[in-house]
């Protein structure tokens, strides 16, 4: 697996989660979430990344794009 991309938030990557599961792309989530140092990584560095077969890198930036495209236009409303 490799590293495909950084997330944004809990919420990009829960539908983004939902959106690889239902077209059976393989995938991995991985939060940054430290509460050792006070969540000091993840405020500096992204919530979390999303881990992928190299085959799979392609297709999860282009959803990954679409879905922040979407994001964008919610937060113009």
């Amino acid at each position: 697996m490799i590293i495909v991309d950084v997330l944004d938030n809990s919420v990009e990557a829960s539908i983004l989660t939902s959106i690889l599961e239902e077209r059976n792309i393989p995938h991995l989530v991985q939060s940054f979430q430290d509460a050792a140092y006070a969540n000091i990584y993840q405020s500096q560095n992204g919530w979390g990344r999303v881990l992928a077969p190299l085959e799979w890198k392609q297709e999860i930036i282009n959803i990954l794009s679409e879905l922040r495209k979407e994001e964008d236009l919610d937060k113009k409303d």
